[in-house]
């Protein structure tokens, strides 16, 4: 069973849903207890840093996602689900995150003719292949809605790169730990491509 990680933020039901049309199980989770017995954990998210990561403490995920994380069995974070496993964010203040990956959550510099937030289709440039990745060509389209973006300490976790007035980290892999900035949920075939390469990832290292 894959559980989608309900702290009150986030379209968890459009994750779902893409997954039920891959034929496998998905649980929306509102009890962190169930984390620990998880095949496969989604951590979705739209919305601000300091609410999220707020919501996560007060609902008592935190322990449980990184007590899940030392198990070896694949995670996935998407779009702000991302922005919460760095140390910090800075929306509207600085904010600490999980603490998982090291680095931060910055928004994009405002420049001429630069839209903020990007919203709508861009592509991928790969920097380095993995499990997720399978079957996904350089310059697959997604789709990205979102003003801040992830910039980490360690460029060895990013898998992916997208330009949106210079290149940004859409897609971090990292052992057992992958996110996207994008939405594989809103992002169609290439989308349910990743879903399913992440629901068919060994439960083991």
């Amino acid at each position: 069973m894959i559980q989608i990680i309900d702290y009150g933020m986030g379209n968890l039901r459009s994750v779902q849903k893409a997954l039920e049309k891959l034929g496998q199980q998905a649980e929306i989770c509102t009890d962190p207890r169930k984390i620990a017995t998880a095949q496969r954990v989604i951590l979705p998210g739209v919305g601000a840093f300091r609410d999220a990561i707020g919501q996560l403490r007060s609902h008592g995920f935190v322990d449980p996602i990184h007590e899940f994380l030392d198990t070896g069995r694949p995670f996935l974070g998407i779009c702000l689900g991302l922005h919460l496993l760095f140390d910090v964010g800075y929306e509207d203040g600085e904010y600490e995150g999980l603490g998982v990956v090291p680095g931060s959550v910055v928004r994009f510099e405002s420049s001429p003719g630069l839209k903020i937030p990007p919203m709508g289709w861009n592509g991928l440039q790969i920097d380095r292949r993995n499990p997720m990745l399978d079957g996904i060509e350089p310059g697959a389209y997604v789709y990205f809605v979102h003003s801040y973006h992830v910039v980490p300490e360690d460029d060895s976790v990013v898998a992916t790169r997208t330009d949106h007035g210079g290149p940004f980290v859409s897609m971090i892999a990292t052992g057992n730990l992958y996110a996207t900035q994008f939405h594989p949920e809103k992002s169609q075939s290439v989308g349910l491509k990743l879903l399913d390469n992440f629901a068919k990832l060994p439960l083991s290292p």
